[in-house]
């Protein structure tokens, strides 16, 4: 029901009150019995909901007696005759408890347990104050404890909501800015930047970080926002019983999250693995369809965009065979290829066209005993046994490899060139 629709019928029921009598006349009955009954509300409250008491918060309880209070007053001036207002102190406690985060339920449960005390409270002072038609004086009292108990738990309710969404968009848009200020690096000696990480905690002294950069293995299905926001939660939700600080966010269609944990304190202190590699063993949890690259540490944020690009590198390798790969354990060749290998490619030798024509015709024969060849430590039995063959068949395909590119295999510096023009072919 709207908020106005509400208050609409709290009005009513006043002017029920105020046909009969009760309205304002009552209003000096209600001020003999105004400190029992915020006693008893107070109590009542207390009794029957845990969540007040269980509060860490200091600031809960003083805040509840002050609450009961505004609503004794505010029934006060209701039953002497006031106008309804607009229950501006309903709508404050409410923007106050969001930024508790203390929970909504508790709050309405508490205006339930207020309906039971306060209508006691208002049903004396009315029956005292008008004698006759005693039946008529207790419903319309009934109905208008209940109308206002709906109304404030309205308000509250709708007040919260919004000032919950409120905090959400301005958490989110915190974090957004930390993120894009960390990725993308910062001049140590912007003040208003410093302030902010500084406040976020991002400039602790022994801390670690390192950069996971997540995808789906189908990387159009990043950009619906809603299964892109599935796998950030996810990632979120994987590292939620770790120590680990996680920062996420989505970022060209990739979820980029950033982690921080405290390093070794001190030579003192026993080693413990590195941020990377306990990352790696939570983002696991992802399952089958999300593909992950993941940095090395990096001891300060200054680092954080080389940890970025580390993680993308990561991410290029991963498959539906190695979803989750570390920078660290990549092999050096592998980095050298994926990093020169497009430029690589216009400077092959004038024989890697014959060569890879020939293999693609052998069916891929020739870079096979290669490569099988270089895993023996360029031992031929051990090379032969490895693919099948007779070693008689291993130096034949040597010699056609040599007659096609004048290299031979069965030297060092002529196998790692034959090596890597076939890892730089076009495809």
């Amino acid at each position: 029901m709207a908020i106005s629709n509400q208050q609409a019928l709290l009005r009513q029921t006043l002017e029920a009150l105020r046909g009969i009598g009760v309205v304002p006349a009552a209003g000096a009955a209600l001020d003999a019995g105004t400190t029992e009954a915020g006693e008893t509300l107070h109590q009542t409250v207390l009794d029957e909901i845990p969540a007040f008491s269980e509060s860490g918060n200091p600031d809960v309880l003083p805040e509840l007696v002050s609450h009961a209070s505004e609503h004794i007053r505010e029934i006060r001036r209701l039953i002497g005759g006031g106008a309804t207002g607009n229950f501006g102190f309903v709508k404050a406690h409410a923007r106050r408890r969001a930024e508790q985060k203390f929970p909504l339920e508790a709050t309405l449960h508490a205006y339930r347990c207020g309906h039971k005390v306060l209508s006691h409270w208002m049903r004396d002072a009315a029956t005292a104050t008008v004698r006759n038609n005693v039946e008529q004086v207790l419903s319309a009292v009934a109905d208008f404890s209940i109308e206002y108990t709906d109304t404030i738990s309205t308000i509250a309710a709708a007040e919260y909501v919004a000032q919950t969404r409120l905090l959400a968009e301005a958490e989110g848009d915190r974090r957004t800015e930390l993120l894009s200020i960390l990725l993308s690096g910062y001049d140590e000696s912007d003040g208003r930047v410093a302030k902010l990480l500084k406040r976020a905690g991002y400039l602790e002294q022994r801390q670690s970080f390192c950069v996971a950069l997540a995808q789906s293995v189908d990387p159009g299905e990043m950009e619906n926002p809603a299964r892109a926001q599935r796998l950030a939660e996810a990632t979120s939700q994987a590292i939620v019983n770790s120590p680990v600080r996680t920062l996420v966010g989505i970022r060209d269609n990739v979820v980029t999250t950033v982690f921080s944990d405290t390093r070794r304190l001190s030579g003192w202190t026993v080693p413990q693995t590195t941020l990377a590699e306990r990352v790696r063993s939570q983002l696991l949890k992802l399952g089958p369809a999300a593909l992950v690259g993941i940095s090395t540490d990096q001891p300060s944020t200054s680092h954080i965009p080389k940890a970025l690009h580390e993680a993308q590198m990561a991410l290029d390798f991963a498959s539906v065979t190695e979803r989750v790969v570390q920078f660290a354990d990549l092999p050096i060749r592998r980095l050298l290829l994926h990093v020169a290998g497009d430029q690589v490619q216009s400077a092959l030798p004038v024989w890697t066209e014959d060569f890879l024509a020939a293999d693609m015709k052998a069916r891929g024969a020739l870079v096979a005993t290669l490569q099988a060849y270089a895993d023996a430590d360029m031992n031929v039995l051990k090379a032969a046994r490895a693919i099948s063959v007779h070693p008689n068949t291993i130096y034949t395909r040597l010699q056609r490899i040599e007659d096609l590119t004048g290299l031979d295999g069965q030297r060092y510096h002529a196998l790692t060139e034959l090596l890597l023009a076939a890892d730089c072919r076009p495809y």
